[in-house]
């Protein structure tokens, strides 16, 4: 066990920290990876032989020292590789930190479903239940061939290793984060599209507040939208200039969204996802002359003082729309 991935418990308004806890993390090795908002994967190869503790033993003084510095917990997931470490991640909880020995790797996966493996897909998982193959260690089992059969050459093969335990993922160390996400579940499928336009302004609002509280702009603003029969459609925006205005984005994520063209869809959720984040010092703004732009960011500015010291739901989402 040698890699861990860790989600620390960052409310909304905390996620300006994660730099922070990146660099708990890197006291222990230089090999860590940033997975925005939350979480992030570390490579302790070289901290068990330096500090003669094993990953488990040093996930324990990584969750005390987030505790004591930072008042943040964290769950922590532990294992051979990268995707054995996310698997372990979904199975802990704050304060314990499930490891997957290299010697238990058969066990850990065999009774999970096919569906749990990272990279398998709503289409992938169906087609392979269909066959009776809804469980990693039938996976496992299957000749490389009848899975490529199913799922092609190449899949059949990632599949057909990832489900006997070959990880050859490995952590990439990074330092910025490069995209920020958010989803909107409704409770039922939905069919009204007013009802997608205000998940749509709800979830560009949180993105700009997140955005604004990183000091970062976006340059692209990517929607999924989600339906009933589990497939899924998405569409991306290279933004006019890099922002972090509410407003822009949510003219973005309507544009996009009119231009599917939903007829009586069914929607069972709408993302959004800011990419290509860059500096907001970096980013130059086109003036305008027109006062409405001037008074929205004003606006905004007020609003994210009030989330800051009253909490996510100090302003409604909503009520900065023009």
């Amino acid at each position: 066990m040698t890699i861990l991935c860790v989600r620390f418990q960052l409310p909304p308004t905390r996620e300006a920290a994660l730099p922070e806890l990146l660099g708990l993390l890197e006291e222990f090795t230089p090999v860590v990876e940033a997975l925005p908002p939350d979480r992030a994967l570390a490579d302790l190869r070289g901290a068990e032989r330096y500090f003669k503790r094993d990953a488990v033993e040093l996930a324990s003084v990584i969750r005390v020292r987030a505790l004591a510095l930072h008042g943040v917990d964290c769950a922590i997931g532990a294992g051979p590789g990268p995707m054995l470490a996310r698997m372990a991640l979904k199975d802990a909880r704050p304060g314990v930190t499930c490891a997957v020995p290299g010697d238990a790797v058969a066990d850990f996966l065999a009774g999970r479903p096919v569906a749990a493996l990272p990279g398998v897909g709503g289409a992938t998982a169906r087609v392979l239940c269909e066959y009776g193959l809804d469980t990693l260690g039938r996976v496992a089992a299957a000749p490389l061939s009848t899975l490529q059969r199913l799922v092609g050459a190449k899949a059949g093969r990632e599949l057909h290793e990832k489900a006997n335990g070959v990880d050859r993922g490995r952590v990439v160390p990074n330092g910025v984060s490069r995209s920020l996400a958010t989803e909107r579940p409704f409770t039922r499928d939905e069919l009204d599209p007013d009802r997608h336009r205000r998940a749509l302004l709800s979830a560009a609002e949180e993105l700009g507040s997140r955005l604004r509280a990183l000091d970062k702009v976006c340059r692209t603003l990517t929607l999924t939208v989600r339906y009933a029969d589990r497939t899924a459609t998405t569409r991306s925006r290279t933004l006019g200039e890099p922002t972090a205005h509410s407003a822009a984005l949510t003219r973005a994520a309507y544009d996009m969204y009119e231009a599917l063209g939903l007829q009586r869809a069914r929607v069972r959720s709408i993302s959004l996802r800011a990419e290509g984040l860059d500096p907001a010092e970096q980013a130059s703004h086109q003036l305008t002359f027109d006062p409405t732009d001037d008074k929205l960011r004003r606006i905004e500015e007020a609003a994210d003082r009030a989330r800051a010291r009253f909490g996510p739901l100090a302003v409604l989402p909503g009520t900065l729309a023009a």
